[in-house]
């Protein structure tokens, strides 16, 4: 029962920061603007360990390496402390493996939430403060899609069939994690 109550903590103060983090990557990664509230969250939580990781780990091709690699350090300590809880003792390859999927899955799970968030937000106030931050996180996603898939009277339909191929994407990503678990 102790195990199961630290394991339960452990996996969430890690997916916690975690998810922060890489909120922060695909915001920048999106260009999507921290001055909101949300934004301005993410930088008051996850500036304490990104500023000086960022001294030490440069930025590659526009991309906030450190913050990614936070992220994955983070997630894999997080696996290995479960590990350690119930007595295991995994390899370093497999824990690296099983935190980069991780990070992965938990990206379509953001993207996920931004894209019911958007929707909601569409239907019922588009001119809300959060709306633009959801739609530049949105956008890339459902813009390719939009060329094929034609709005149905006044009804956008794109955000569904995302939500359909993601909701694939994750079947493929939780086969992926149990290959990974098996290494």
């Amino acid at each position: 029962m102790l195990a199961q109550i630290a394991i339960f903590l452990v996996d969430t103060v890690v997916a916690f920061f975690v998810f922060l983090l890489l909120a922060r990557f695909h915001f920048q990664w999106l260009r999507v603007p921290f001055r909101n509230p949300l934004g301005e969250f993410v930088l008051a939580t996850t500036s304490w360990c990104v500023v000086p990781a960022r001294r030490v780990i440069p930025a590659l091709a526009g991309l906030d390496l450190p913050t990614l690699l936070l992220a994955w350090v983070l997630q894999g300590l997080g696996l290995w402390l479960q590990a350690a809880i119930v007595g295991a003792e995994p390899g370093l390859a497999p824990i690296a493996a099983l935190a980069a999927v991780d990070l992965l899955r938990y990206s379509l799970y953001i993207l996920v939430f931004a894209i019911i968030v958007q929707v909601v937000f569409s239907w019922l106030n588009p001119h809300a403060p959060f709306a633009p931050m959801f739609d530049l996180v949105t956008r890339p996603f459902l813009r390719p899609l939009r060329r094929f898939v034609p709005p149905i009277g006044s009804i956008d339909l794109t955000p569904l069939v995302l939500l359909v191929i993601v909701q694939v994407l994750l079947i493929l990503v939780g086969h992926l994690r149990a290959a990974a678990v098996g290494l």
